[in-house]
């Protein structure tokens, strides 16, 4: 899908909506293949710099030029790198989101999917953003490697990705701490999700967890210097691919 259905149910961005309109205990249900519901406060889309965990706000601190936040929510990160004065555009697929960055105040918001050649038509940038477990918009390992190569379509000479990701094969440990998965079924990180808001079902969409050294040969091998910035004790980390 190359632009969003603007037709399809879109429980993220009512969400999103609600909470901007007052609701501040709007709540998102999270269904995913791999564990069992949970669930997501809209005003976790709304924080602060102060709310953000240490790995965000390095993230923010490592932009330099003209951004692009991908997958921007509510628009947080974009806000505050307004405030520091930097050149940002924000993208969602949820016409929900887009609406409430707009009425936030983020100066430059666009929907459309990660893959939308429009993007990569005339404007570049210096830094992409994908924050909040962002490599996982990529949705799939083929799609990770795709977007990688979609990338220097967006980029500047010398250009960066900031990106987060963690490793998941936590969950697939036995008891003794052994992994238990199937080597030869699909990447243990590829996890389909479903979203709810109310009585709103969103459709089913794929998501990534790629673990470090999986994130690392297949940016090297698309034409990326790999640097992990940042790790925390939940396996999660942040990493800046720069296009050689």
């Amino acid at each position: 899908m190359s632009t969003p259905d603007t037709a399809a149910p879109d429980p993220l961005g009512q969400a999103l909506l609600a909470y901007e309109q007052g609701q501040l205990s709007a709540i998102l249900a999270v269904h995913s293949s791999v564990t069992d519901e949970e669930e997501l406060p809209a005003a976790y889309f709304f924080r602060s710099l102060w709310e953000m965990p240490d790995m965000e706000r390095t993230a923010l601190d490592e932009c330099r030029g003209r951004v692009l936040d991908l997958g921007a929510g509510a628009g947080c990160h974009a806000l505050e790198l307004q405030q520091r004065g930097f050149s940002v555009k924000a993208m969602d697929i949820s016409p929900g989101a887009v609406q409430v960055m707009q009425q936030r105040g983020v100066r430059e918001v666009a929907c459309h999917d990660l893959f939308d050649p429009a993007l990569a038509q005339g404007e570049r940038f210096d830094t992409l953003l994908m924050l909040m477990n962002g490599i996982g918009l990529t949705g799939t390992l083929g799609g990770l490697e795709r977007f990688l190569h979609h990338a220097k379509g967006l980029l500047n000479p010398g250009g960066q990705i900031l990106a987060t990701s963690s490793d998941i094969s936590y969950l697939y440990e036995d008891e003794d701490g052994a992994l238990v998965f199937n080597l030869n079924g699909p990447y243990y990180g590829e996890v389909t999700y479903t979203m709810q808001y109310a009585q709103l079902q969103g459709p089913e969409f794929p998501w990534i967890f790629a673990d470090p050294s999986l994130l690392q040969d297949a940016a090297m091998t698309a034409g990326y210097e790999v640097e992990f910035l940042e790790e925390d004790d939940q396996q999660q980390y942040l990493v800046r691919l720069t296009l050689i």
